[in-house]
């Protein structure tokens, strides 16, 4: 296995509850890594670890062999890992392209002298950043609303956005957080396409959480399972499913003896 990320029996506390514990996963290159539990399990916790919102109080996480750990957030973009938040996080005031291309100044940084002067240099590097852009909204199927102000574009396509906007920062790592909350069915299936895509061309890791288990079982090359901040599960999807610790976390005990006596 080509492991490019390692999450070390990481725990995190809050006012003495215990957010994750002494978590562990392996994720593997160019797969697809959900992480699943009820509601409160510490998936998005996870997240805001990995991505240096908050700081464990024990354990490490390590990208390609460098301990990461506590690394700020734009450090972690920096450094390849790029994410999208359950609350859409965009500028409503801006527009699709200019949404995308604010997110490749992260690759395309331009000195002082060049950006007060005006060059013609920068000026064909900002032609350049908007073509990129366009390309990124065409994978998302936006393209066409690129003059659109965020704010007006519908539900589905401002989560298209946000994820278009973390591809632009070229990660190798990509983190979705809940991508199709509050789509449609189609919506989500075009969404679950592009998934695909970003892994099977471009060749990105995905590490995904999400609630439609229909979309999990279908996509993911692995399964993790949280509840209350500790892994009870892990492993390929079809055997997650079966797993009596997982049922009786999204459905209680009194659920499975209920079956188990029909």
């Amino acid at each position: 296995m080509d492991i490019v990320l390692t999450i070390e029996d990481v725990s995190k506390n809050f006012g003495g509850i215990s957010a994750v514990k002494n978590l562990s996963i392996e994720v593997e290159k160019n797969k697809i890594l959900s992480i699943i539990g009820p509601n409160g399990a510490g998936k998005t916790t996870v997240f805001n670890l990995l991505t240096g919102f908050y700081k464990p109080d024990k354990g490490r996480f390590k990208y390609d062999g460098l301990d990461v750990t506590g690394f700020p957030p734009h450090k972690v973009a920096d450094i390849g890992i790029a994410r999208t938040f359950q609350n859409i996080k965009i500028f409503p005031w801006m527009t699709a392209l200019d949404n995308v291309i604010v997110a490749r100044q992260l690759r395309e940084r331009t000195g002082l002298f060049r950006s007060m002067l005006r060059t013609s240099a920068l000026i064909k590097k900002e032609s350049a950043s908007a073509d990129k852009a366009m390309e990124i909204l065409k994978h998302f199927h936006i393209a066409d609303k690129f003059d659109f102000q965020a704010k007006n574009l519908s539900y589905g396509d401002q989560r298209k956005l946000e994820m278009a906007r973390a591809l632009a920062t070229e990660p190798k790592i990509l983190l979705l957080d809940e991508p199709t909350a509050g789509m449609n069915s189609n919506e989500s299936e075009e969404c679950v396409k592009v998934i695909y895509n970003i892994k099977n061309k471009l060749g990105i890791t995905i590490i995904l959480i999400e609630h439609d288990m229909n979309i999990v079982m279908n996509v993911s090359d692995k399964v993790v399972v949280l509840d209350h901040g500790e892994k009870i599960s892990e492993g390929n999807p079809g055997d997650v499913q079966k797993d009596k610790a997982v049922i009786k976390a999204y459905l209680g005990e009194e659920f499975i003896n209920y079956a188990e006596n029909q």
